[in-house]
């Protein structure tokens, strides 16, 4: 018997992390250096959160190349599923980072610091460019919520630099270096927004919750429209991976059916669901009914 295994992996994705990497790797560097040279706390404390989400995109880069792996005598699913604990690791960090923000701002409020804003505007300023690119890069699989999660990093990364960018102009032309810490709470709203909504993604994939794109209902009714089936039990969907979703079912047969009809099936629920990887068991006669009785239902 064949199963249908569903590789979707972008060719071009590895090359999409790599440069992103390289990029922000050479961007934390040159702000961190602009930083103490301008004496701006506010641009040092950025590249820190910068290097955060480098950071994430390594780690998102390595499950993507784990997934990739073949499956072994102990992972016999192989390492795709590292993808979801990457994307999970990579919300936490993103909430940790607007927790710095957030206490960043906080302090600034009680002791103020002296900002060169001429400094912090074009330094930011390039901040948009690079996160934007970076975003751009990243913005290949969007079904893959490994890689959405790194989007969401540099999109918001990118909104951080703007905010600092506004506020510098702000403050070059009035002098209120309150502005910086308005911005700062506004971003770090906009921040939790998103991660909230990644997150709870994540853990429904991590605790084996039907993937977001499967709906299980129209799964159950396809298979109980099928003429050869009498009725379905044990009806199990999760994640393999962010982007692969696995199913084993029972269907209790009116007539006896063979290899070749399971082998269509599991083609056409990775035609139609995008599941692909399925385990089906028939029951046809006395054993069907014995499986009902004694199997857990669905």
């Amino acid at each position: 018997m064949e199963h249908s295994h569903n590789n979707n992996q972008t060719p071009n994705i590895g090359k999409a992390f790599k440069t992103g990497i390289a990029i922000n790797i050479l961007f934390v560097i040159a702000e961190a250096f602009f930083g103490f040279a301008s004496n701006s706390m506010a641009l040092v404390a950025d590249a820190g959160h910068n290097l955060s989400d480098v950071l994430a995109l390594i780690f998102s880069w390595v499950a993507i190349a784990l997934s990739q792996r073949k499956p072994t005598i102990k992972f016999t699913y192989g390492y795709r599923r590292s993808t979801i604990l990457v994307a999970l690791l990579n919300t936490i960090l993103l909430l940790v980072a607007v927790s710095i923000i957030i206490w960043e701002t906080i302090t600034r409020l009680d002791n103020p610091v002296e900002i060169n804003p001429g400094n912090v505007i074009i330094v930011a300023a390039a901040g948009i460019v690079v996160n934007g690119i970076t975003a751009w890069l990243l913005n290949i699989r969007k079904d893959d919520l490994n890689v959405r999660s790194s989007f969401v990093h540099f999109i918001a990364d990118a909104l951080v630099s703007l905010g600092v960018v506004v506020a510098g102009v702000i403050m070059a032309l009035t002098g209120i270096t309150w502005v910086d810490s308005v911005v700062s709470f506004i971003i770090a709203a906009v921040i939790l927004y998103s991660s909230y909504h990644l997150l709870a993604d994540s853990l429904d994939l991590a605790l084996d919750a039907v993937p977001g794109n499967i709906n299980i209902g129209e799964v159950r009714a396809y298979l109980e429209s099928l003429p050869e089936v009498a009725g379905i039990h044990d009806l199990h969907i999760w994640a393999l991976s962010t982007t692969d979703a696995a199913l084993t079912v029972h269907l209790s047969t009116r007539e006896q059916t063979d290899v070749s009809f399971i082998t269509s099936l599991q083609h056409q629920l990775n035609e139609r669901f995008k599941i692909g990887h399925a385990t089906i068991q028939v029951e046809h006669g006395a054993f069907a009914r014995e499986c009902e009785t004694n199997c857990h239902p669905c």
